[in-house]
Parts: C-alpha cells; structure tokens; sequence
C-alpha cells in the first residue's frame, strides 16, 4: 500500500494510504484526541461515527469524525488531547 505524509499537531507522519484518521492515530499510541466539557479524556469508542468522540480538527474544520476520515497526503490534523 502507498504511503503518504500527513501532520499530526503540528508533527509530520507517514501512514498508509487508505486508512482512517483514528486508525493513523491509534497506531501512533494517541488515545486521547479531545476534552469533555468537564475536562474528561476522550477518544475513539464506536469506529464507526455514532458516538462523535474522536473529532478532531482536519484542514481547519472542526468537528470532523476521525474515524470516518481518509487520511490524505499533507493533511492537517490538529487533536485536543
């Protein structure tokens, strides 16, 4: 499979072509990607876009569902972990 570069909080990575932005950041150990309103850690549940707690930032669009999200070459990721 293809390899692509993406960034990650501000660091560059390199991830199959084909998978997930949840999958790119588990692999990398990243468990928390955002905060609950009381400051709770939270991350990937579901892996399949009911549960809306791995949104991160993509491209500068908040809110996105990183487990449905293709990773893409020079994508911009940005967590709130």
């Amino acid at each position: 499979m293809a390899r692509i570069s993406l960034r990650i909080d501000g660091a560059t990575v390199e991830a199959e072509a084909g998978l997930t932005v949840a999958t790119v950041l588990w692999n990398l150990g990243r468990r928390r990607l955002g905060r609950s309103v009381t400051g709770s850690p939270r991350g990937p549940l579901c892996g399949m876009g009911v549960c809306f707690e791995c949104r991160v930032t993509i491209d500068g669009i908040p809110h996105r569902r990183a487990c449905l999200e293709p990773v893409a070459s020079d994508m911009e990721v940005v967590t709130d972990g």
